[in-house]
């Protein structure tokens, strides 16, 4: 009988404790299929955490579109950016349905590895998912201006930046002739072929290469246009993002002649 008594007093206690765990409700109303005093588990890294991460790790983020280069190959590359930070990813996998979808302020979830190239941080070999029923975020350019030549410009890497009051300085081409821009690096381009601008501007005494992306903003964008037209001597303001070679050199989207 002892026994007995003791085996019914175990069942009960077990029933207790199962009584008091229950699905936690979300915000709707419905489950998510933990239980009270649970947390339920993410991968999703913060920007903190993504930038603490080591090269060719495997990184998650969610984040949200705010520009993309022209989808190629089954590959895009996307410019995104989070409320505490700014990713690059780079050429990742995406149909050409999904990436017509990817327009600005689009939230996606991404997996991929964490690469560096020339001082570039970005995600490499990514993948993506469009996060359903996610909110919408675009990024406000922030005045970058007197972080240039400093030590805390690098911590905006990749984030929408403004620059302003600079001078269209020369840049010379591998003849050594000067121009107010090149078609690629080294003048090597024209403008009946695929060619980036690259453009210098001054600012307190020292010159910056900036760049328009012939895959962000090419031929007939009022950025690439704007370039094309620039003079020595110009006095801009200029919007893109901090992409980062050898050095601070933003992909710029937009150009004012003061």
């Amino acid at each position: 009988m002892k026994k007995l008594i003791a085996i019914l007093l175990v069942l009960v206690m077990v029933l207790a404790v199962a009584g008091c765990t229950k699905p936690v409700e979300t915000p709707d109303g419905s489950t998510n299929g933990t239980t009270a005093g649970t947390e339920p588990k993410s991968d999703v890294m913060t920007h903190e955490q993504y930038m603490a991460a080591a090269k060719d790790a495997k990184v998650v983020v969610e984040t949200y579109v705010q520009a993309t280069q022209s989808w190629w190959d089954n590959k895009i590359t996307a410019y995104c950016q989070s409320k505490d930070g700014a990713f690059f990813a780079y050429e990742m996998a995406c149909s050409q349905e999904d990436a017509a979808k990817l327009v600005p302020g689009t939230k996606i979830k991404i997996t991929g590895t964490k690469g560096e190239w020339s001082g570039e941080i970005e995600i490499m070999d990514g993948k993506f998912e469009f996060v359903e029923g996610g909110d919408t975020y675009i990024a406000e350019a922030l005045d970058a201006t007197a972080l240039l030549g400093t030590d805390d410009l690098i911590k905006h890497q990749n984030e929408k930046v403004a620059f302003k009051g600079m001078t269209v300085a020369a840049s010379k081409d591998k003849e050594g002739n000067e121009h107010a821009f090149l078609y690629n690096w080294d003048g090597s381009g024209s403008a009946d072929s695929d060619s980036d601008l690259y453009f210098n501007v001054s600012v307190n005494d020292k010159t910056y290469t900036f760049c328009v992306e012939y895959y962000l903003c090419g031929p007939g964008t009022d950025a690439y246009k704007a370039v094309q037209a620039l003079k020595v001597g110009d006095v801009i303001d200029a919007e893109g993002f901090l992409y980062w070679y050898e050095g601070v050199q933003p992909h710029i989207t937009a150009i004012t002649v003061k």
